[in-house]
């Protein structure tokens, strides 16, 4: 009976195991372990892309102190000295490539001279191969015409040398101011432009303190925007100035090499008309 006793645990096992009935212990503890597991499936976490990074977020901030607030916030003194700034500097650049398109215009005639002109029979044959309205042209037909009217109660007391020299040096005096025209506009602009712009920057600044005195306190939101206009026109009066002034020298230097093609020109021309072949 003893040994009936100790085998009777071990089959009760056995037979709990084989049918598959549980101890109401481990039916709570599967029972409550279900909704966890459910619950871990169902939910569905958030996909590393999608969430949002200090680096990927962007936001666009309209700037209060652009060129935009500086027209629409300036007063009429702001407003006139930033379309005085912006007629000196359209004016800078139509005077430089009106010159330059003149000045290639005389090399190409002073080219014109070398191939053709030489090569004719006489000043009038030359005269007629070179472009009509072009300076070397005009001193041409100048030096003729001072060879062909040589007379009168006056023009009888000068020889015919210093006739045709007069006249050929006067055709060289007005290329020469034709060619200065317009200088005059780009040293003003140049000398006057950076004052301009400091004037700009002066009334800047007095907005400035004008804005810290009424609000009492020098916080950033009354000084950032009537500085912000000063430097802008600062630097509209560096950017009138400076291509105005690099443009004078430039166009200065290149009509010292078309006078001398030009004064090279005449001499000959001179010479040439003295000798009969007209």
């Amino acid at each position: 009976m003893s040994f009936l006793k100790l085998l009777r645990a071990p089959l009760l096992a056995a037979t709990i195991a084989f049918t598959g009935t549980l101890p109401l212990s481990a039916l709570a503890q599967e029972t409550a372990s279900a909704p966890a597991a459910g619950a871990s499936t169902d939910v569905t976490a958030p996909a590393p892309e999608s969430i949002p990074t200090p680096e990927t977020k962007k936001e666009t901030i309209d700037n209060p102190y652009g060129l935009d607030a500086l027209w629409s916030q300036g007063d009429f003194v702001a407003r006139g000295t930033l379309i005085i700034m912006i007629l000196m500097s359209m004016g800078s650049w139509y005077i430089i490539f009106t010159k330059l398109w003149e000045q290639h215009k005389m090399f190409k005639s002073a080219k014109a001279v070398t191939d053709d002109f030489w090569k004719s029979g006489s000043v009038k044959k030359g005269a007629a191969t070179l472009e009509e309205g072009s300076a070397f042209r005009y001193m041409a037909d100048e030096g003729i015409k001072a060879a062909e009217h040589h007379e009168g109660t006056l023009v009888d007391n000068i020889d015919l040398h210093t006739w045709i020299g007069m006249s050929v040096e006067r055709a060289v005096g007005n290329i020469n101011s034709r060619l200065q025209d317009g200088l005059a506009f780009l040293a003003t602009v140049g000398s006057t432009a950076p004052f301009v712009g400091l004037f700009g920057t002066v009334w800047g600044i007095y907005h400035a303190l004008t804005a810290i005195g009424i609000s009492g306190q020098a916080s950033i939101d009354k000084v950032a925007g009537p500085v912000g206009e000063a430097l802008i026109m600062t630097a509209f009066g560096l950017a009138v100035a400076v291509p105005a002034v690099m443009g004078y020298n430039w166009l200065i230097r290149r009509n010292k090499s078309v006078m001398e093609k030009v004064r090279a020109f005449s001499g000959d021309v001179h010479n040439v008309l003295l000798a009969g072949k007209q």
